[in-house]
């Protein structure tokens, strides 16, 4: 339901606000803002994604919980996608994901909406269950051993094959 007002909901009030701010600077101020938002929402999107895949990878480098950074880069992407949308409204909900404070209140807030029932770090069997063959990798090897001494000069890697 809260989806449905969203998509009902958006589209009249940035009609409504290009309207009115359409009728207090005119038509190409209004068009220009539009164009420069985008264009700077952009340039920030950029520079913020850079720096939440870094903290996704320090997170990563230092076995720490990935899910804020996680959470930071999904929401940078949606800012993108807002500031790209012409309107004015979006922009501003677009601005106002791209600041870490804003961020940081919007994970809190979903974090404590969201129940994890149950969480797993890698490949494990079904039920708790383990299975020892399951630790065995299966492989065949031939060790091919020269038949005969190669004919010509060393090759400069073995001892001896120093030129004088």
């Amino acid at each position: 339901m809260y989806l449905f007002l969203a998509f009902l909901m958006v589209p009249l009030i940035e009609i409504a606000l290009f309207i009115q701010i359409g009728g207090l600077i005119g038509l190409w101020p209004t068009l220009a803002i539009v164009v420069l938002t985008a264009v700077i929402g952009t340039w920030l999107v950029r520079t913020q994604g850079r720096m939440a895949l870094g903290q996704l990878r320090s997170s990563f480098s230092e076995l720490n919980d990935p899910t804020e950074p996680l959470a930071h880069g999904a929401m940078i992407l949606f800012s993108g996608a807002l500031l790209l949308t012409p309107g004015f409204f979006t922009d501003a909900v677009g601005f106002a994901l791209l600041m870490p404070p804003v961020r940081k209140a919007v994970f809190r807030f979903l974090r404590s909406r969201v129940v994890v029932r149950q969480f797993q770090m890698g490949p494990t069997p079904p039920h708790g269950t383990h299975d020892s063959a399951s630790d065995v990798i299966d492989g065949e090897y031939e060790e091919i051993r020269p038949a005969s001494r190669p004919a010509g000069r060393p090759s400069g890697w073995v001892e001896g094959s120093k030129r004088h």
